[in-house]
């Protein structure tokens, strides 16, 4: 088990970082990752559905991304971008702020045309993270919707024409500044078909924050410091896991986000509990998954944490050739790249 930093780094040339979602979203290209021969195939993602077998159980996050992204006017008429991070209660949310020095404990700042939304800042944390208390009128969603952007990843230059390309079609509810981007691949045909097959489909949820892409500082990385999500295992979507996994039915986890709720939530006999938390848990090579027995994954960032998890899940060796092999064959990477199945 290798613990150091460099050994989960590769050279990724910039073209091959996905700026804009291919269309339509299940044409994105899908690599085939057999953990047990160590072979690759290459493939187009709609062609998941040759792959997945009835009576396998597809886990998603069904998690919905806000339009975190604002763009607040001080007095002065300087324009501050405000990136909303963690709701803290109805009024209040934790806010990454650029080029806030000059802000002040009770400043504040005017948000939309008609200045639709106030944010007044009432707290400095000692992360450099501010805390903004908003006043509106009517729902803070609808004013939200209206005014917000989506956060998109900061290796994203493109703009986004239409905000629901960065939502999955399934997103059902949540706060996530972030999305669960190995879902964004399904189309509602797909999933008819899916569901067709005789696969079940059962929704978790997990509030993805910007932690999921801070990269790893330390040179060993036991010592990272691993970010904290809100994970929600709803108690009917337990008991159809449990009962799959009694009867040697596979378990299929639709991205890295589920596969941490899952295995945040299993007892030390291998049961799923319907638990609604937080989780910090940390997935590298060595660790026993419990839960999970294949995975529908984009691929990461170099030195993430993320692409710890996906080794671990096969060997940091072969997941490093198979990130070689993608290179190679021109896959997009990242949030609006293309996809691996890896069983």
């Amino acid at each position: 088990m290798s613990t150091k930093l460099n050994d989960y780094n590769y050279e990724l040339p910039e073209r091959l970082i996905g700026q804009t979602p291919r269309e339509p979203r299940d044409s994105s290209r899908l690599m085939l990752v057999n953990r047990e021969s160590q072979t690759i195939e290459n493939k187009v993602f709609f062609n998941i559905l040759d792959y997945l077998h009835a009576g396998d159980i597809l886990v998603r996050n069904s998690t919905k991304v806000i339009p975190a992204r604002l763009f607040g006017k001080k007095e002065t008429g300087a324009l501050l971008e405000i990136l909303l991070i963690k709701r803290i209660d109805l009024n209040t949310w934790e806010c990454l702020i650029k080029h806030a020095k000059k802000l002040k404990i009770s400043q504040t700042l005017s948000i939309g045309e008609n200045n639709e939304l106030m944010a007044e800042l009432i707290e400095i944390k000692d992360d450099g993270n501010r805390i903004l208390k908003f006043s509106y009128e009517g729902s803070f969603e609808e004013v939200l919707d209206k005014l917000g952007k989506m956060p998109l990843p900061p290796y994203i230059l493109e703009s986004l024409k239409e905000k629901d390309r960065y939502q999955t079609v399934y997103a059902m509810k949540g706060e996530s500044v972030a999305a669960p981007t190995a879902g964004l691949h399904f189309t509602k045909e797909l999933i008819e078909k899916i569901e067709e097959k005789g696969i079940e489909i059962v929704d978790i949820f997990l509030e993805v924050g910007l932690g999921t892409f801070r990269p790893v500082q330390t040179e060993d990385v036991l010592d990272h410091k691993m970010h904290s999500e809100l994970f929600e295992i709803p108690e009917e979507a337990a008991k159809k896991i449990n009962l799959a996994k009694s009867q040697g039915r596979r378990i299929i986890s639709v991205g890295t986000t589920s596969t941490r709720a899952l295995e945040s939530s299993v007892d030390k006999n291998g049961i799923l509990q319907a638990t609604k938390a937080d989780t910090e848990i940390f997935i590298y090579p060595g660790y026993k998954f419990k839960i999970v027995d294949a995975l529908i994954t984009n691929f990461h960032l170099p030195k993430s944490t993320l692409l710890m998890l996906v080794s671990a899940f096969s060997t940091r060796d072969f997941m490093m050739k198979v990130y070689e092999e993608a290179v190679k064959n021109e896959y997009h990477f990242f949030s609006f790249g293309d996809a691996m199945f890896i069983y």
